[in-house]
């Protein structure tokens, strides 16, 4: 995977089965629990992410003793509410299942500290929080913009107050991170919530698992939660982690968009998470959905198509954000309702969706607390694009889902590592793309004539790269950019205004299929290809070519750069002597003098100059099959080829 971007193949299906990586909010609530109480927890099945890696190295700051203990476990000795260290700098990331809920316990324990995080955790509201805070006695400073980290936190003012008003419709991890840390106290503490408390499900997390560690919260309705006196955690020994709910939608929504099934372990119909929610979101638009006790498989409906929806998503506030790609493949308008705490995360979540989805060519409408999403008619088509992903995990997983109807790039596709840093290699695994028939070869080899001619009996779509190179090359000229000056070139071939139609090939519309193959054409793109930063610009938009059924590929790098995924790759090759032969009918029947002498010079050079040149040098995959046409009819060599296709299996 690149560190810039990652381009994702368009996928016909999916199907399989996916044990999924342990919760992200479980492990950090679970972390946090295990090293406040007394005694020693083995947590299994934790996730390794950044997120996890941010509390984990906190609470080690904090004197917290935490080793490995294999297979994902770790092991905690608890400190029993007594952190060793009382004064440390913490830096969280952009981790708000960390930042927040050691704002509180810090604001509690007694000591001096500072936390701080990315330029995004600097703007994620914490006001809310330290007002909640404040009222039990923390000295809490704002060390830059008021009601936003980084903070000081000192030791706290005496208080005997045992009720705390808290909002609770900005983010439910305030009430969390307080409800977490009460225990410390050691005195009875009643929080009330001021207004409607949004993200339910993950407060009943929190409760479930302060429970599992000895204290029961006592609850009236969503308004008020008390924590008695004498109150403290006890480890309970053994404690695994579910799989996340959050990363379990995007593979269950795989299944709904693309075939499926799919089936995700480690979660099933007994979950704590809310977001297994999300799996009744997807019966509403139409998938077949079946669980278990530990698993959940998805499936495409059965007749028909899925179904717009309109769904008041507080109780799945995160996999909520999946379902806005889901609707790009449904029948009629999907309206998600009650997500204005998408705008507090990793970024604005509301308005990245609605710009991203936008990218796609559809109608996407948003506001404070929803966003609408018109798929595209029965008559149109996603387009390729290239997608921003904000440092926001759940953005570069969300949009992946996309590539069902398109071809895209992921920029900064590493952002995953924040809760599922290997999601691409699963996704890949359980997708099946576009096939992909790779042609390559030598000079006048017929490889053009044979990949189109495949093509048609296939019934595929048709790319000659070397067209692109060779348009990139023709509009530099008609733009008076000399073809070895690489930034004026790139830009040109970035913006290429190239339209493919049968044999029709068109550069801003004017009809240009003769005046690319011209000599002076000919040798200007073989230099346009040399240029790195060129054959960076045309890259995306090669692989966009990739729809359904299928693609024949013909050109260089075919099968060891553009499409090193191909089906199918096919290096063609032939004698010198023979592809001058070949050259000079073509330059005849074109009215072109020419001679057998020259035309043999002309191609050895070309071969030289081609297999020397330090990129994009000519030179066979190493999967790909070798064919030499020297001897062969383009009847003979289509059939060898459509042969081999023939023989791959189809991947799932």
């Amino acid at each position: 995977m690149s560190a810039a971007f990652l381009d994702l193949p368009q996928f016909v299906s999916a199907a399989g089965t996916l044990r999924l990586p342990g919760s992200k909010s479980l492990s950090n609530r679970v972390l946090l629990l295990a090293a406040l109480a007394s005694g020693r927890s083995e947590i299994r099945d934790l996730l390794a992410s950044d997120d996890t890696a941010r509390m984990l190295d906190a609470l080690r700051t904090l004197g917290v003793g935490i080793e490995p203990a294999g297979d994902g476990a770790f092991v905690v000795d608890g400190v029993a509410g007594a952190l060793p260290v009382r004064t440390a700098e913490l830096f969280l990331g952009n981790a708000g299942t960390a930042f927040r809920p050691l704002t509180a316990v810090l604001a509690l324990a007694g000591g001096t500290y500072r936390l701080s995080g990315v330029p995004r955790m600097h703007e994620r509201p914490i006001a809310d929080l330290v007002d909640g805070l404040r009222q039990l006695g923390a000295e809490i400073d704002y060390l830059a913009g008021e009601g936003f980290p980084p903070l000081l936190i000192r030791p706290p003012r005496p208080s005997a107050a045992a009720v705390v008003r808290l909002r609770g419709d900005v983010s439910s991890q305030f009430l969390s991170g307080l409800l977490m840390a009460l225990p410390l106290r050691g005195a009875e503490t009643t929080v009330e919530i001021v207004g409607e408390l949004i993200s339910r499900p993950y407060v009943e997390m929190t409760l479930a698992m302060m429970a599992r560690f000895g204290v029961l919260v006592q609850r009236d309705g969503w308004q008020r939660f008390t924590v008695a006196a004498g109150s403290v955690y006890r480890s309970p020994g053994v404690l695994p982690v579910e799989g996340d709910a959050s990363s379990a939608s995007y593979f269950l929504a795989l299944g709904a968009i693309a075939g499926g099934p799919v089936r995700v372990e480690g979660v099933g119909r007994d979950s704590i998470q809310g977001d297994v929610g999300f799996a009744d979101a997807l019966v509403a638009m139409g998938a077949r959905i079946t669980l278990g006790e530990n698993w959940i498989e998805a499936a495409a409906p059965g007749a028909g198509s899925l179904r717009g929806i309109e769904l008041d998503c507080n109780h799945i506030p995160d996999a909520a954000m999946t379902l806005a790609t889901v609707a790009l493949f449904a029948r009629g308008p999907t309206t998600l309702g009650n997500i204005a705490s998408w705008r507090v995360k990793e970024t604005d979540r509301i308005a990245a969706m609605a710009s991203e989805l936008s990218k796609l060519g559809v109608r996407v409408d948003s506001g404070e607390d929803f966003i609408r999403v018109h798929p595209p008619g029965a008559t149109e088509s996603l387009l390729p694009a290239v997608i921003d992903t904000y440092d926001d995990h759940r953005i570069a997983m969300c949009l992946s889902l996309a590539a069902r109807g398109a071809p895209l790039r992921i920029n900064d596709p590493r952002t995953v590592g924040k809760t599922f840093p290997d999601y691409f290699e699963r996704f890949a695994a359980m997708t099946r793309p576009v096939p992909v028939v790779a042609v390559d070869g030598t000079s006048a080899s017929g490889k053009g004539t044979i990949a189109a001619r495949v093509a048609q009996a296939l019934g595929w779509h048709y790319l000659d790269s070397g067209a692109l190179y060779r348009l990139t090359a023709l509009a530099a000229l008609r733009a008076g950019a000399a073809a070895d000056d690489e930034a004026a070139v790139a830009a040109i071939a970035a913006t290429l205004d190239v339209e493919f139609a049968g044999t029709s090939i068109r550069l801003a519309g004017d009809e240009v299929g003769d005046a690319i193959r011209s000599e002076e054409i000919s040798r200007a793109a073989s230099l346009v290809a040399a240029l790195p930063a060129v054959r960076s610009a045309l890259l995306f938009r090669q692989r966009a070519f990739r729809r359904p059924p299928g693609l024949v590929a013909d050109g260089r790098d075919m099968g060891t750069v553009v499409f090193p995924d191909a089906t199918s790759k096919v290096f063609l090759t032939a004698s010198l002597e023979k592809r001058a032969e070949r050259r000079l009918k073509q330059l005849i029947d074109k009215g072109i003098a020419a001679n057998i002498r020259d035309l043999v010079q002309d191609l050895a050079e070309r071969d030289a100059r081609d297999g020397q040149r330090s990129v994009a040098p000519m030179l066979p995959s190493s999967d790909a099959e070798l064919l030499d046409t020297t001897d062969l009819t383009i009847e003979t060599a289509v059939a060898q080829v459509l042969g081999w296709v023939n023989e791959v299996p189809e991947k799932g």
